[in-house]
């Protein structure tokens, strides 16, 4: 007996399709750090926060040196949507490594730190002595 085709046992029923990502995943991340960020967007951000905040902060970091500078040099205007870098990804990326567990945090914490020692190897005009210092809130 030949098998039936599964638009045939569905019937009418609309094909329901896998919604496609925003933002790219956070590269080099094990699973249960994945678990962990997915279980915090839910409770307190929206899903895909901190995908959406790293892939702005990376993108600051290996952009044109002049965006860079411009971008750290300009006050933010506090409108997603403009193009402003700075604060808002930045410190969504902090609050995220605050709130994770210790073994997930520290797991993202080294990509966001390489990310932050490119930005501030690029940009000579902030002033910062180390990772920990948030830098990028008096940005000057």
């Amino acid at each position: 007996m030949p098998r039936r085709r599964p638009s045939a046992l569905r019937g009418d029923r609309p094909v329901r399709r896998a919604r496609r990502r925003r933002y790219p995943n956070i590269d080099r991340l094990s699973g249960s750090c994945r678990a962990d960020l997915r279980r915090l967007e839910r409770s307190r951000f929206w899903p895909e926060a901190t995908e959406e905040a790293f892939w702005h902060w990376r993108t600051l970091a290996h952009g044109p040196l002049g965006r860079l500078v411009d971008q750290l040099a300009d006050p933010v205007c506090g409108i997603l949507e403009c193009g402003c870098y700075g604060v808002d990804f930045r410190g969504h990326l902090e609050t995220v490594l605050h709130a994770l567990p210790k073994k997930s945090a520290r797991e993202l914490r080294v990509l966001v730190w390489a990310l932050d020692r490119r930005i501030l190897s690029r940009a000579r005009v902030v002033a910062a002595h180390s990772p920990d210092v948030s830098w990028w809130r008096d940005r000057l």
